[in-house]
């Protein structure tokens, strides 16, 4: 069936939306129960589509197919308790769940009308059971705006999404609105670009609408590079229809005819997602000539990136999608003057593009009433590292690092001290304790040494080496370096270096100045942002973390007990049971002992694995440099070397 116009539009809303009712919450009258599966990368990896065909297989043997209906769907975001199966009516949320539990969800809650109560989610704190999502702090703390049809709908069906709304919106601007006023009400909303640089999303439009050239052309960066990151790949999962519809509604603003997705092939639930609702919406009309009757033509075609760092640049990007080496430009001229082929190019990532339908279908006012003065609108975060809640968050800018990994994200694991999170990937700074309650938007992050990145987030704690952190990180972004400008192929080279020796406790004092003033030179003379951005782990925790550094150049110590070359392992001979773990774990027998007696270790033959450390039921093992350090006794963090009194030994 093809849309032709508004009123066969809400034809296919009409005929859905008892569905979606039903999923909101509403007692509808359809004598049918939904299961929804979450089918994002996460839960998939977790065997969630096992699980779906069992059920599938399950519901067939208790002949309840025509009363019970089974939906895949997007990422819910509470990554650490997947696979995930919500149940409807009722929202009951089910975690955890294995193929195992198929037989017993169905008899149980299907056929008997009663919860699975072992499924449902526990509170760790409390250790109630909730039954409903609504009820679940990890969701109530959130605005889902970004993320609000993602765990709602089957992202492989395009008319649940028009049941929700969809392409309403590009059809009410088509039909009824000039380009400049869409233009002035994206300005008006203060939205910004979520990619990273966080450049005015209307302004970057206007100045692509004002060139006089043509052809136009529309591109969304789904090159989702930082690790820890899955904001692009979880919306493209759960709702691929929103970011086709903003870009239609670009293309409009613009004047072009012709988009472009830059996805990763590493991606492939995201892939397979696209190319149906792409296919989808050509079929129904909603992509191709005369949208809505109109003398408006829009396509899209998809361009798979190969996992390169720097084409997540917009200027490399776009020599990528025309088959080129992905190398970065300078600048000016801009993408929006110069892009594709040579002309006017318009590029926003996922996030900022899922943004566009809502602003536009609930008003600006509105949007712009979430954030902060100079960041509007909500963002969209991952959430890994140490923390008990890994997962997928939406808040509002402005909201507090101690609200996101203490009260959204569960605080840190194990017991363990908050360290740091970094911020932005290989690209941010790493954020200390005492900025737990700065507000984040663009300005705060930039002003104390990171950035708001694509929306990764890596929680740290007192067991994380800053100094070996920041080696990881700029290994990373030196490997991913194009080479084109001297100062990122190089100077990253020569900070790689510096850091290598200090974490093999080669380094001197003055290889600390020097890595200062490289890093600043590198910042300061790099041809793109992944350049100019490469030094921030290492600036952020020179700053911030500044005794750690002096600890493995001067004490030759790592205070984490991280860094391989500086570890002394040794056995305290009091903790010490004799249970021999330790000596099973060693693979050079560096470990011996006897009988009711406590072991040892070789220091000649230990390699300093850490294989022992591991093992230990009693953590008698000890991590350090062989020598006596001051601990704060308050924080515990190492201060540095000091006489008999507060000293502790790692």
């Amino acid at each position: 069936m093809k849309v032709r116009n508004i009123e066969e539009l809400k034809a296919v809303k009409e005929k859905y939306y008892p569905l979606i009712k039903q999923r909101l919450g509403y007692r509808n009258g359809l004598g049918l129960t939904q299961i929804m599966i979450c089918s994002g990368t996460a839960c998939s990896s977790s065997e969630s589509q096992i699980i779906r065909q069992e059920l599938e297989q399950e519901l067939d043997k208790h002949g309840l197919k025509e009363h019970v209906r089974v939906f895949k769907t997007g990422c819910f975001g509470f990554c650490q308790h997947g696979p995930i199966i919500m149940v409807h009516p009722g929202e009951i949320f089910y975690c955890l769940v294995k193929p195992e539990d198929v037989k017993e969800l169905v008899q149980t809650h299907l056929v008997k009308g009663q919860l699975v109560e072992r499924l449902l989610f526990r509170d760790e704190n409390t250790g109630i059971r909730t039954p409903s999502i609504d009820d679940i702090h990890f969701f109530k703390a959130q605005k889902r705006i970004v993320l609000r049809n993602c765990g709602e709908i089957n992202p492989e069906e395009i008319e649940e999404y028009i049941a929700r709304d969809g392409y309403f919106t590009l059809a009410d601007i088509i039909l009824r609105k000039q380009p400049g006023e869409v233009i002035d009400i994206i300005k008006k909303s203060g939205l910004r670009g979520r990619g990273g640089a966080g450049f005015s999303t209307g302004r970057k439009w206007e100045m692509t609408a004002a060139q006089d050239v043509t052809p136009k052309y529309v591109v969304c960066n789904a090159d989702e590079g930082d690790p820890g990151a899955f904001m692009d790949r979880s919306i493209l999962e759960g709702d691929p229809h929103s970011v086709l519809e903003a870009m239609a509604i670009a293309a409009y603003c613009i004047g072009a005819n012709q988009g472009y997705i830059y996805v990763r092939a590493e991606y492939p639930v995201a892939v397979d997602r696209l190319e149906i609702a792409i296919e989808q919406a050509r079929e129904i009309g909603l992509l191709g000539k005369g949208l809505f009757g109109s003398d408006f033509d829009f396509d899209i075609g998809l361009r798979y990136g190969a996992g390169a760092f720097v084409c997540g640049e917009e200027t490399a990007l776009l020599q990528s999608v025309m088959g080129q080496r992905g190398e970065p430009r300078p600048r000016p001229p801009y993408p929006a003057q110069e892009g594709l082929w040579g002309k006017p190019t318009l590029i926003n990532n996922v996030e900022t593009f899922a943004n566009i339908p809502v602003i536009l279908r609930a008003g600006w006012e509105r949007y712009r009433g979430y954030g902060t003065a100079g960041s509007k609108g909500t963002k969209v975060f991952s959430l890994a590292g140490k923390i008990k809640n890994t997962g997928l968050i939406e808040v509002p800018m402005g909201t507090s690092l101690r609200t996101i990994v203490f009260d959204i994200g569960g605080g840190i694991t194990g017991g363990r001290r908050y360290k740091a999170v970094q911020t932005g990937g290989p690209s941010g700074g790493c954020i200390p304790e005492k900025f737990l309650d700065l507000p984040i938007d663009y300005e705060n992050l930039k002003e104390i040494g990171s950035i708001m990145g694509s929306g990764g987030m890596i929680v740290m704690s007192e067991d994380n080496c800053m100094v070996d952190l920041a080696r990881f990180y700029l290994e990373f972004t030196q490997d991913e370096s194009c080479g084109r400008c001297t100062p990122c192929r190089v100077g990253t080279k020569r900070m790689l270096e510096i850091l290598k020796r200090i974490t093999e406790g080669q380094g001197e004092m003055e290889d600390l100045e020097v890595l200062e003033e490289l890093s600043f030179d590198v910042r300061d003379a790099s041809l793109c942002g992944l350049g100019q951005t490469a030094p921030n782990p290492v600036l952020s925790t020179l700053r911030y973390f500044k005794d750690e550094y002096i600890a493995h150049v001067r004490d030759k110590t790592c205070p984490a007990g991280v860094c391989k070359a500086l570890l002394d392992l040794r056995i305290d001979e009091e903790k010490c049971i004799a249970c021999g773990l330790c000596a099973k774990a060693c693979a050079v027998g560096a470990i011996s002992g006897a009988p009711k007696q406590p072991y040892r270790i070789d220091p000649e033959k230990c390699v300093k694995c850490a294989a022992c450390f591991a093992k230990c039921p009693k953590k008698a093992i000890l991590k350090g440099a062989g020598r006596e350090v001051i601990v704060d006794e308050k924080t515990g963090i190492f201060a540095g070397a000091g006489g008999p009194e507060n000293r502790a030994t790692l």
